[in-house]
């Protein structure tokens, strides 16, 4: 009865205390109430009657009836919490991803391509209540996804992107010209676009610069990252006669210049993956930069649970007078 319980008035269980000083009073007036008589034999007075000695239990009985109300006053209850959030300040994030032939470099496990999926796929499942679109470059670019809500549209379009869907190149003023314009609609309080490149601007008719200056008019801020180890890397030099691709060691060329003075320009910062585990920390970082403001509202119900402890106490109160009046009677 007591199991998830909490007690509004506490203080109440005090009143405990008088149950040890009520034994002690009865069984001291009982003494006073109980006459002595001394004579030779008690023969004639015998009895196989158990009710004398079961006296006490009327008392037990109103003991426990006390000790019900006891329990009642200090009102027991439960505690029903729900909670609702609100998103106050929601953010809308377009992701722009390079899937030029040089993203299949093997510097990354298996390739930079690929390794990029998983950990856009884990960035996107932290961010429940923003959303979020894909845009995809290579010499041209497109729209993968439109930003929405629906995380399970974009983390299925993710899975799709692969190599060969565009002119092979690197134009990064298009993917991020494109970005800007599925963000510059926008009705968010804070618009981000994350490009991430493992080259140089090679192609497209808009210029980074131009790109990014527009993303500073509708007031964008965009995070660059730029792929690829230093040095060398297992990447395609060829092409084979199957379509399958032969790799080689080659130096990795990325413009981080350029992309840094993106990132200033509009507001953001740029970051360098030169492994699996330092493109998944750079995804963490933004994540924590980029956080979404969260209104909670909780709501509290409580249940008395008092009622069947008064009740209880009114049964043994009843149970105490009916054998007072009838088993007992005749030792009162």
């Amino acid at each position: 009865m007591l199991e998830n319980i909490e007690f509004a008035n506490p203080q109440f269980f005090w009143l405990f205390l008088l149950l040890p000083v009520a034994v002690l009073w009865y069984f001291f007036k009982r003494k006073q109430e109980t006459a002595s008589l001394k004579i030779t034999t008690i023969k004639g007075f015998a009895t196989d009657s158990l009710l004398p000695k079961l006296k006490p239990f009327l008392f037990i009985l109103r003991l426990l009836a006390l000790a019900a109300i006891i329990v009642a006053m200090a009102r027991p209850q439960t505690e029903d919490i729900s909670t609702k959030t609100k998103t106050t300040k929601g953010i809308d994030i377009v992701m722009a991803i390079d899937v030029s032939s040089s993203m299949l470099a093997r510097d990354l496990k298996p390739n930079r391509l690929a390794s990029l999926k998983k950990v856009a796929a884990d960035f996107i499942k932290k961010r429940p209540n923003d959303r979020i679109g894909l845009v995809v470059y290579a010499g041209e670019s497109y729209t993968k996804t439109p930003i929405t809500s629906d995380k399970g549209i974009v983390l299925n379009a993710l899975k799709e992107i692969t190599y060969g869907s565009l002119e092979d190149g690197t134009a990064i003023g298009m993917g991020l010209a494109t970005s800007v314009n599925r963000l510059k609609e926008s009705k968010a309080l804070s618009k981000v676009i994350i490009l991430l490149t493992d080259g140089i601007n090679n192609s497209g008719f808009i210029e980074p610069q131009t790109a990014a200056e527009l993303a500073v008019e509708y007031d964008i801020k965009t995070y660059t990252i730029g792929l690829g180890t230093n040095g060398n890397a297992l990447s395609p030099i060829a092409i084979n006669s199957d379509g399958s691709f032969r790799y080689g060691m080659k130096p990795v060329e990325i413009d981080e210049a350029l992309l840094e003075q993106i990132a200033e320009t509009t507001g953001g910062a740029y970051f360098r993956a030169t492994n699996n585990k330092s493109l998944a920390s750079i995804y963490d970082e933004i994540n924590k930069l980029e956080k979404t403001e969260i209104e909670e509202f909780k709501y509290t119900q409580f249940e008395e649970k008092y009622r069947p402890w008064l009740f209880l106490a009114g049964i043994l109160l009843l149970v105490e007078w009916l054998l007072r009046h009838t088993l007992f009677k005749s030792f009162i």
